[in-house]
This record gives C-alpha cells, structure tokens and sequence, in this order.
C-alpha cells in the first residue's frame, strides 16, 4: 500500500488539481547523516496500556489510544535500524513544574491539560518502555511542540555534523509536524515514516501526512527508511557513551 492511501480519502478533486498544477510533493531525498528524532512516545500520549481511545480517554485525556501503541513496532525497527548502524537517535518528552504554572498555552487551549491519573504506576512523561534511550542515545525537555523550541536539539544536529533528520511519533498534526516544519526551516532533509506516526484524530493524522509530504518532508513508508538505514555505513557519529549527564 502506497503512502498516498493514507490521505486520498480526504482529498477533493479541487485539491488534487491544486497538487498536480502546484507541482507539490516532489521528493527531496534521504540525507547521508541522519538522527532518528522520536518525537513524545510517552504515556501521556499514549495511556500506560493498549486500550481503545474512548476508554483510555477517561485516565489519560490526552492520548491517542491504540493508534500509539500500533506504531510502537514501527518505531522499535527503525531505533533498532539506527542502533545497528550507531547513528544517533534523539528522544523527546514533556517537563512540566508540579504547579503547570509553566504550561503556558496548553492550559489555555486543553481543559483536561493539567489531568492524568496520579495512581499510575507510570509517569506521565516517561517514554514507553517498550522503546525507552539506550545509554547512547539523547533525550531532549520540551515545553512546546516544537523539539527545537527552546531546546538544544540544533546544536546537537550540529555536533554531530546531521544534515537530516527522520521524525517519528506524535502527535502527527501537533508537535510532529511543528518538529518538521522547524526542521525544514533549518534546512535539514526530513523524512517521515508514516507508519510510525500518530494522532488522536484520523482526519487530522492523514492531512497533515498530506501537507507534510507536499511542502516539508518526504513521507515515505517504513520499510523505505528501513532500506535507507540498511545502506548507511556504520560508525559515521561520535555518539554519547555514558547516559545521563555528569554531576
């Protein structure tokens, strides 16, 4: 199944005139030093087990329900792709005060923000167990759903000489795609995977894979970007060894 099958649904024919005459969606192509940027697989995102979205709505109101778990094996092969070829892989996650004095905007747009379930065995922000940071890898603190905002995320690209970066997680129209549009504008090559995307809208999730595609990044299947990982010579970045920063 093609990549386009994700979006033709939602498509008019207005639409795709615009497209063909646009010229939109041309391929830019892989870059030669890519990091693997998994962008908020947490259990916020999506709940501290598999559940259909309704139910885990009611614990965890902002997750994505089962769509964030059905990307997680997508997810694992291509961290698992990177690892093997030791290329950099770059995680994110919310950090918030206790009080959410700094949640800004979010409490001003989400009312269910500032809730999630304190009985938990999990915490909110913590990434999935099933894919958490190898020692090697890098987890960046964010507020916002850029991963570069305020972030040191491009001076990390930097040091590790990347001019491309392959984004996964979620979610796809939030703070996915605001990573790509950063990313773009910093004129780093961007693909996207689209299996290992995720929202809590369909609608949303297939039209920002559209948009993306057309203006931002190559959205291309996983097992293209697999390939690519599978051509990449090894041993190309000199990548943290000891985990947590020093004190």
């Amino acid at each position: 199944m093609s990549v386009e099958t994700v979006w033709n649904a939602f498509m008019t024919e207005r639409d795709q005139l615009v497209h063909q005459r646009a010229e939109l969606g041309r391929k830019a192509g892989f870059g030669e030093r890519p990091a693997l940027l998994i962008i908020d697989v947490s259990y916020d995102f999506v709940g501290e087990q598999p559940q259909p979205l309704p139910e885990c709505l009611e614990r965890w109101p902002l997750s994505s329900g089962m769509e964030g778990w059905e990307v997680m094996p997508h997810i694992k092969k291509l961290r698992d792709a990177a690892h093997e070829r030791r290329a950099p892989v770059i995680y994110t996650t919310a950090f918030l005060r206790d009080d959410l004095w700094d949640a800004g905007g979010w409490a001003w747009k989400a009312g269910r923000s500032g809730q999630w379930p304190r009985d938990s065995a999990v915490n909110r922000n913590d990434i999935v167990a099933d894919i958490a940071p190898h020692p090697q890898d890098i987890v960046i603190l964010k507020q916002k759903p850029s991963a570069f905002f305020g972030t040191n995320l491009a001076s990390y690209l930097t040091l590790l000489n990347c001019d491309s970066v392959i984004v996964v997680g979620g979610t796809t129209s939030g703070c996915l795609r605001a990573t790509v549009v950063d990313a773009f504008s910093l004129n780093y090559r961007v693909i996207v995977p689209a299996e290992a995307c995720f929202d809590r809208f369909q609608a949303s999730h297939a039209v920002s894979l559209y948009d993306m595609n057309a203006k931002y990044a190559d959205v291309v299947a996983t097992s293209e970007a697999l390939d690519f990982y599978r051509s990449l010579p090894a041993d190309r970045f000199i990548l943290p060894t000891a985990g947590a920063a020093g004190r």
